[in-house]
């Protein structure tokens, strides 16, 4: 029997606003360690005020994660093939339905069919999520940030 190796791909990104969102960050963080951070241009008048007060101090601080719109494509499926388990599958893990249509977004609708969206909302224990973002001092609402979150609190068998 063939059984076919699967890792988890947890993925947050930042956008603009709850009614038009459009990407700002996006973070990814593999349950075996590999990370992808990125950050492209954006329109400020797009930004909610909470975007603006939250999100956009905490953008910056990397400039190799600073990327035109087509080279985000670029990176990350080089991101998603390096990850990938020899002839394995990708589950891309998202707690939220935004997330996963702004990487397909990302990708041009281009998803290699290798990889599979999973929402896992119901698999975030939330405490902790947040002992995660206490224990290692880092803010919420940075995508990688919450994706790294995201990958600790996962629990395959939470029920709620």
């Amino acid at each position: 029997m063939d059984l076919q190796v699967a890792i988890n791909v947890f993925i947050d990104t930042e956008f603009t606003d709850f009614a038009d969102p459009q990407l700002i960050s996006i973070g990814m963080a593999s349950e075996t360690g590999e990370e992808f951070y990125a950050e492209i241009p954006y329109d400020l008048q797009h930004c909610s005020e909470f975007v603006k007060e939250t999100v956009l101090p905490m953008l910056g601080y990397a400039s190799e994660a600073e990327m035109t719109k087509d080279d985000l494509r670029e990176k990350i499926a080089r991101w998603l093939r390096i990850t990938r388990p020899r002839h394995g599958v990708l589950r891309i893990c998202y707690d939220y339905q935004t997330d996963w249509d702004l990487f397909v977004e990302a990708m041009g609708g281009q998803i290699p069919t290798w990889c599979i969206g999973r929402l896992v909302a119901d698999r975030i224990n939330e405490l902790l999520r947040r002992e995660y973002h206490q224990q290692n001092c880092l803010p919420e609402h940075h995508a990688l940030n919450d994706a790294r979150a995201n990958r600790y609190a996962f629990q395959e068998s939470l029920i709620h």
